[in-house]
């Protein structure tokens, strides 16, 4: 997609134009990261998170259009560039968080807009994502490492805690089990290793 380019010496001109490239440099990591998470379904590296079950589905739609193409036509399909095609339109709904891809293709859909009240927002918040309850949010193996990190640094405190801390600890304890369901979740959708 081309974004007009507005001449620099406009105020605002030189912001404009960042913020095109930002948007450009964006696009095409979406890209990039869907077709890896695309590569890692086709080799059994499955996501976990309320929002895999959808994710997968689509990756199927794919593999199955991809399928048949290459078998009606003498033109083998499935390079990079004819999947990024068929990938493009959900590559532009993915939103990166440390801990989960979010798929924002139904703003409806996304936990974070019910939470805030606002529904009819065109991007989601970050900052009040739950991705172990938003049915647009994916675990992929990428993000184990933040989900341990979190475990750990979780138990931990609970260990320091005193007996006083009760409502902290239990809600500590809820925390603890949530980031040990969603590793769970996250090592149970890979392959087993050899």
């Amino acid at each position: 997609m081309e974004y007009p380019t507005p001449p620099l010496n406009r105020p605002g001109g030189a912001q404009a134009r960042l913020l095109a490239e930002v948007s450009e440099h964006e696009q095409q990591r979406n890209l990039e990261l869907t077709l890896q998470a695309f590569r890692d379904y086709q080799q059994g590296i499955h996501p976990s998170g309320p929002g895999a079950r959808e994710l997968l589905d689509f990756f199927g739609s794919v593999d199955d259009r991809l399928t048949g193409l290459a078998s009606g036509s003498p033109v083998i399909m499935g390079s990079d560039r004819e999947v990024i095609n068929l990938l493009s339109k959900r590559a532009g709904t993915l939103h990166l968080a440390a801990s989960n891809y979010c798929w924002f293709a139904d703003p409806a859909k996304a936990l974070c807009l019910r939470l805030a009240g606002t529904p009819d927002a065109d991007k989601p918040l970050a900052g009040l994502c739950d991705s172990a309850r938003c049915p647009q949010a994916t675990h992929h193996p990428c993000h184990r490492e933040v989900w341990a990190d979190h475990s750990a640094g979780t138990a931990e405190f609970l260990g320091a805690l005193g007996p006083a801390r009760l409502a902290e600890k239990t809600r500590l304890q809820h925390e603890h089990a949530r980031s040990l369901r969603v590793l769970q979740q996250i090592d149970s959708a890979a392959p087993a290793k050899d």
